[in-house]
């Protein structure tokens, strides 16, 4: 429990920390919208998920794009942190790799919508495209290297490669309700264990 000065005041520290949790709250809130019913949803919604009156959203995140960017970054880092909690937790490195890419696909879906919403800040998307690539490709390397140590997959799968034929896979799933692209996602990782065809 917090302790109060003498004023009757919470510290500071406590406070910025609560600041942060309910921020962390607030994204974690807009992300499963996002993934849910898109970038453009209304903002009441995320609102509404996230417990708090529209102005809070506004008063932390000005824009759409602000926001937008501020989900990215939390799922970046959600993933990664996943990474290794999975490896540790899951009943083999192919079932936490499985779990992982779970995660990847719906922070896709909110990738996809970063374009549009930065559309006038090309330069910031790159940066965060960057950053994308920084944290996560050695995250799923290590979640790939396990699973082949383990001999649940065949080796010479590259991290870079398989996420960008997830991406490629999901591209689309907005436009067509018709399409799933977790289907397909799926069929890749079956493509991937021992036992299954070659490439050419």
């Amino acid at each position: 429990m917090p302790t109060t000065s003498r004023s009757g005041e919470v510290p500071a520290r406590s406070k910025r920390a609560d600041a942060l949790r309910n921020q962390q709250t607030l994204l974690a809130a807009a992300a499963e919208v996002f993934v849910s019913s898109g970038v453009d949803a209304p903002i009441r919604e995320i609102a509404a998920r996230a417990g708090v009156g529209m102005g809070t959203i506004y008063r932390n995140f000005p824009t759409r794009a602000d926001l937008v960017v501020a989900v990215y970054r939390h799922q970046v880092e959600a993933c990664a942190e996943a990474g290794p909690s999975l490896l540790a937790g899951a009943g083999s490195p192919l079932v936490a790799l499985r779990q992982w890419v779970d995660l990847f696909v719906d922070f896709l879906v909110t990738k996809h919508g970063l374009a549009n919403a930065m559309q006038s800040d090309s330069s910031g998307f790159d940066a965060l495209h960057a950053y994308f690539l920084d944290r996560l490709v050695p995250v799923c390397a290590e979640l790939l290297d396990a699973a082949v140590d383990a001999g649940e997959i065949r080796s010479g799968v590259h991290a870079y490669e398989l996420m960008r034929g997830i991406g490629n896979l999901c591209i689309g799933r907005d436009s067509d309700p018709r399409y799933v692209p977790r289907r397909l996602v799926a069929l890749l990782l079956d493509g991937l264990r021992h036992g299954g065809a070659s490439a050419a």
